[in-house]
């Protein structure tokens, strides 16, 4: 065998810290972003945040509770010689697609290199980002506005609870029970924990103690049940219906309507599944009674509430901060319409580099001055991926705005077909980038705050040779189970055969499938009783 030496040339693309640092950034939501941000302002002290005069807050975080990086006289020095506030570009730039994942790539082993070069001087883009982000202007702010401050005034499940059970009369061992079981309920006002395992996890191994426990939390489970809102406490849904069912009675009832209640009553006791496809038969034999009875009885439960706890559930957790905010401009219709579409500048952090500490680090060069330049980089190395998360999030919405510029103007029913390859190739990014753009990323329009991904969907043959695109017609399909008789719902075949009649061929199976992901029963279970 003959040996020899040869020369070989070739490429490979390698996955940096940097570039790994940029797609990771890219694809986090707001939420684990300024996780992530309050994470490395620990972590790096040449990472600050841009603090206003008066104290405001960030993330949710006054300014005057931030964690203290500097001693005094740094501070003062930082108040002497802070930088001019640099704002953010909202336009539509170019953005270099380093943000954009390769398909393949050789993973860098070890401590991650930030490229420190030693160089300590403060460079021109170490100003700081976010500060001078322009204020929010669209009606969506009041709507937001409005949503948490009823959040913040709205009164707890539990203390709502509390408050009834301070009028009664009761010893220190139930009152400490009935305290422990208000506190153990779930949003909806259930108690999913048995008695027997509340009692447990209290009394450890003592069995006196335990069956002591036990019969004071019975004796607290029917105080607590007793308690408005009517059927909270309940361990299942058909005791949840049960307790309001009961609650009902009262001495003027007539024989119909107690009999009624008791059919009902006897209903709740069945498996759900039951009440659920509305079994008239079934029921009609388990409860031994006839199917009249039954029809009028499940009418009696349709009013029943069965998440009592419902109207207690925090509404600040629920409402979705806009990534993007798109607004209208002048009175143009149709394609002549104009969308201004702008960054939200409550979702975007107010970062620089710790001027102070590069001058510092730059007149004090010595041991260890190496990693202390390379935690440097880092720091400008973080504030250009966050710029760039954020351009290229604007860039994407700005290719979406252009190309569903209808659903703007005439809402969902507008909506043209578009998949991520498009925008990809129009931006010249990869159409991975793309799917970490629009996922959990918010946009506000006119019509409500939706997920960048809803502007996505495949298309569906027309008559006329056309496509519709698949959010469309789910929202075709909306209106007409919304505008359709309740005693004759229609059935998927009706509603496909609607669809055609609109010229768009979709088989009832993808009806079907449409008709799920909406959430909407199927036409036996939306009858009218």
């Amino acid at each position: 065998m003959k040996q020899g030496l040869s020369l070989r040339v070739s490429q490979h693309l390698a996955l940096t810290p940097q570039l790994q640092q940029s797609i990771r950034l890219l694809q986090l939501s707001t939420l684990e972003l300024s996780q992530e941000v309050e994470q490395m302002l620990d972590e790096n002290p040449f990472l600050d945040r841009v603090m206003d005069e008066a104290p405001r807050e960030e993330f949710g975080v006054d300014a005057a509770d931030a964690p203290v990086r500097e001693d005094d006289r740094s501070a003062e020095l930082e108040a002497e010689f802070a930088p001019t506030s640099l704002a953010p570009s909202e336009a539509a730039a170019s953005t270099t697609s380093d943000a954009e994942a390769p398909t393949s790539s050789d993973e860098s082993d070890g401590s991650p290199d930030w490229e420190g070069d030693g160089s300590v001087d403060v460079a021109p883009d170490d100003s700081e980002w976010g500060s001078d982000a322009p204020a929010r202007a669209n009606n969506l702010g009041d709507e937001r506005t409005d949503a948490t401050e009823l959040a913040r005034s709205q009164e707890s499940l539990q203390a709502f609870l509390h408050r009834q059970a301070l009028s009664l009369r009761l010893g220190e061992g139930d009152r400490a029970a009935l305290r422990f079981l208000i506190e153990s309920l779930n949003d909806d006002g259930y108690l999913e924990d048995s008695l027997p395992a509340l009692a447990s996890g209290l009394a450890g191994a003592d069995n006196d103690e335990f069956d002591e426990l036990v019969h004071h939390f019975q004796v607290a489970l029917g105080l607590l049940q007793s308690l408005e809102p009517l059927g909270v406490g309940a361990r299942n849904l058909g005791e949840c219906l049960t307790i309001q069912l009961r609650a009902l009675a009262h001495e003027d009832d007539g024989e119909d309507e107690a009999q009624v209640r008791k059919v009902a009553i006897a209903i709740c006791k069945q498996p759900m599944e039951l009440l659920a496809r509305r079994d008239f038969k079934r029921l009609a034999t388990l409860t031994r009674s006839n199917e009249e009875l039954v029809r009028s009885a499940l009418q009696l439960i349709a009013r029943l509430e069965p998440k009592p706890g419902r109207r207690f559930v925090d509404v600040e957790r629920n409402v979705v901060v806009p990534d993007v905010i798109v607004t209208r401009v002048g009175n143009g219709n149709g394609t002549s319409a104009k969308f201004r579409v702008m960054l939200n500048p409550e979702v975007m952090p107010r970062l620089r580099v710790h001027d102070i500490y590069a001058g510092a680090l730059k007149q004090h060069k010595g041991e260890g001055s190496q990693a202390l330049s390379q935690r440097l980089q880092e720091a400008r190395w973080f504030i250009k991926n966050i710029q760039q998360r954020f351009d290229t999030i604007l860039r994407v919405s700005n290719a979406i705005v252009e190309r569903q510029k209808s659903y703007f103007v005439h809402g969902e029913l507008a909506m043209r077909p578009l998949v991520l390859r498009e925008i990809a190739d129009e931006l010249g990014l990869h159409e991975s980038t793309i799917s970490r753009v629009t996922t959990a990323k918010y946009m506000a329009t006119p019509y409500g705050t939706v997920e960048l991904k809803y502007f996505f969907g495949s298309a569906l043959g027309t008559e006329t040779g056309g496509n519709a695109s698949s959010t469309a017609v789910r929202a075709l399909i909306k209106q007409f189970v919304s505008a359709e008789d309740a005693k004759k719902p229609l059935s998927d075949s009706q509603l496909s055969e609607m669809l055609k009649e609109q010229g768009i061929e979709c088989a009832r199976r993808t009806v079907a499938k449409y008709r799920e992901a909406l959430r909407i029963a199927p036409a036996n279970l939306r009858k009218a009783l």
